[in-house]
C-alpha cells in the first residue's frame, strides 16, 4: 500500500465521524501523490503526513451564559491549532448550528495550505462554536463571546494563535471578543483581526475576501485570453463574501445574475443591485425576499438553484457542499468557462471532477478566498507597526497578492505535470513551503 492510503486509512480510522475532515485531508493527499511518491520513503520515516494531518493540539471547551430570560445556555466550542511551522496560528471562529469538532477540523486543515499560499508567515488554525446568534439581542451575543473568550484566551496571542472573524462572527462580535480579551489580560494587542477601524482594524478587511475572490478570477481569465468585463456571472451567499464578490465583480465590468440566503435565491436579469443587497442583509438582516419585494423584474426561488442559470463564471461563495454534481452538470451544460471558489471547499469532490474533466476553469478556495486572511495578516503587520494603512495600500498589496497566489498555483502544476489543474497545483505550492519548514524544525 502507498504511504498516501497508508495515512488515508489513518485518519479516517482515528477521525470516525467527522466527513468533512476526511473530504478535504482525501483531496488534498490524492493531489499530492506525484510529490510523496518521488520520495516516499524519506516522508514515511519522517511520518510527515501523520504530522501534517494531525493538529498540534485541538481545543474542547463549554460555554455557559445567560439568556434574555435569565436561562442559563450552554454551547461546545472549539480552537484547532492545526500547523504553525510557518508562523502563529491563524484562522477565523464559525459561530453557527453546524459546528462541531470535524467542521472545524477540515475548516483548520485547509487554512494549512490557503495561509502558506499567501506567501505570509501564518499557520493554519480555526474554531468556532454552535451558538448561534440569528435571533439573538446584543445583549445575548456579547454574553455569549464574554463566556467564549473568558476560556479560549488561555490558548492565544498575538505571537502564538491571532483568531478571526467568519460565518456568524462579523464587526460585533469581534468587538465584545476583544474587549473581553482586553478586560483579562491587560494588554492591547493585535490577538484578534477584523477589529473596527477605531481600535486597530484594516481598512478593505470586510471587502477582502470578496475582491480577493475576484482579483484572483480576474487574473486566471486574463491567463486564458479572456476579459472579465462583459462576462455573466453567478454568485451563491448573501454574506461577506458574496457582497463583496458582486461589488467588485460589477465594478470590473461584469454582470451578476445571483445570490442566495439559506431560504432560497435570487436572479436579477438587469444585475444585482448592491447597495440593496447591503441595505437588507448588513442593516436590516433581512431575507432575500426583500430584495425581490423591492425589485419586481428580480426573481425569487425557494430552496436551491443558483447553479441553473446560464452564465460564463460561477463563484460560490455560501458554505461547504454547496456546489454538487447536478450543479456541475448544470454548469457545463450552460457554456460556463469558470468556477471560482468563495467559500471553503464548496464544491463537492465529484463535482469538482466533473468540471475540470469537462474543461472548465477550476480554482479551490483554499487559493481564491485567501484574500480574507491574507488582510487579516496584514492588520496584524499594521498592529506591530502602530500604523494604519491608507485603503489604497491594503487594496493593492490584497491584489498582488492574489495575483501572485493565481501564478504560484499555475507554475507548481506545470511544473508537475498537471497544467491547469489549479487543485493540484494548490496544494502542491502551499504543501512545499510547510514542509520545507517543518523539516528544518526538526521532529516536533
Amino acid at each position: 500500500m502507498s504511504y498516501v492510503d497508508e495515512v488515508l486509512e489513518r485518519v479516517i480510522a482515528q477521525n470516525p465521524a467527522q466527513p468533512e475532515f476526511h473530504q478535504a485531508v482525501k483531496e488534498v493527499l490524492e493531489s499530492l501523490r506525484v510529490v510523496i511518491e518521488a520520495d516516499e520513503e524519506k516522508y514515511r520515516k519522517e511520518a510527515l503526513l501523520e504530522r501534517l494531518t494531525t493538529p498540534d493540539r485541538q481545543i474542547l471547551f463549554r460555554v455557559a451564559w445567560v439568556d434574555d430570560k435569565g436561562q442559563t445556555q450552554v454551547n461546545n466550542a472549539f480552537r484547532v491549532q492545526f500547523n504553525d511551522a510557518i508562523g502563529p496560528y491563524k484562522g477565523g471562529l464559525r459561530f453557527h448550528p453546524s459546528v462541531n469538532l470535524g467542521i472545524i477540523k477540515f475548516l483548520g486543515f485547509e487554512q494549512i495550505f490557503k495561509n502558506s499560499l499567501t506567501g505570509l508567515p501564518i499557520g493554519g488554525g480555526k474554531g468556532g462554536s454552535d451558538f448561534d446568534p440569528k435571533g439573538k439581542s446584543d445583549r445575548e451575543v456579547m454574553a455569549f463571546c464574554q463566556s467564549f473568550m473568558t476560556e479560549l484566551y488561555k490558548y492565544i496571542g498575538k505571537d502564538v494563535d491571532v483568531p478571526a472573524g467568519d460565518i456568524g462572527v462579523g464587526a460585533r462580535e469581534i468587538g465584545f471578543l476583544y474587549g473581553q480579551y482586553k478586560r483579562i489580560t491587560n494588554l492591547y494587542e493585535g490577538v484578534l483581526t477584523g477589529k473596527g477601524l477605531s481600535y486597530g482594524g484594516s481598512l478593505v478587511r470586510t471587502q477582502a475576501t470578496g475582491y480577493g475572490l475576484v482579483y484572483l478570477t480576474e487574473e486566471l481569465l486574463k491567463c486564458h485570453g479572456i476579459d472579465l468585463a462583459g462576462k455573466v456571472v453567478a454568485v451563491s451567499g448573501a454574506g461577506n463574501v458574496a457582497t463583496y464578490a458582486i461589488e467588485k465583480a460589477e465594478q470590473l465590468g461584469a454582470k451578476v445574475v445571483t445570490c442566495s440566503d439559506s431560504n432560497g435565491w435570487i436572479y436579477d436579469h438587469d444585475g444585482i443591485d448592491v447597495a440593496l443587497l447591503k441595505d437588507i442583509k448588513e442593516v436590516r438582516r433581512a431575507r432575500l425576499t426583500e430584495y425581490a419585494a423591492a425589485k419586481p423584474n428580480a426573481e425569487y426561488h425557494e430552496g436551491k438553484g443558483v447553479w441553473s442559470v446560464k452564465v460564463d463564471v460561477a463563484l460560490p461563495c455560501a458554505t461547504q457542499n454547496e456546489l454538487n454534481l447536478d450543479d456541475a452538470k448544470a454548469l457545463v451544460a450552460n457554456g460556463a468557462m469558470a468556477v471560482v471558489e468563495g467559500a471553503n471547499m464548496p464544491t463537492t469532490l465529484e463535482a469538482t471532477q466533473y468540471l475540470q474533466e469537462n474543461g472548465i476553469l477550476f480554482v479551490p478556495g483554499k487559493a481564491s478566498n485567501a484574500g480574507g486572511v491574507a488582510t487579516s495578516a496584514l492588520e496584524m503587520s499594521q498592529n506591530s507597526e502602530r500604523l494604519s494603512w491608507t485603503a489604497e495600500e491594503v487594496d493593492a498589496k490584497l491584489k498582488g497578492i492574489m495575483v501572485n497566489i493565481y501564478h504560484n498555483i499555475d507554475d507548481a502544476s506545470k511544473k508537475y505535470g498537471m497544467e491547469g489543474n489549479y487543485v493540484a497545483g494548490a496544494n502542491i505550492a502551499g504543501f512545499l513551503k510547510v514542509v520545507n519548514a517543518m523539516e528544518a524544525q526538526g521532529i516536533v
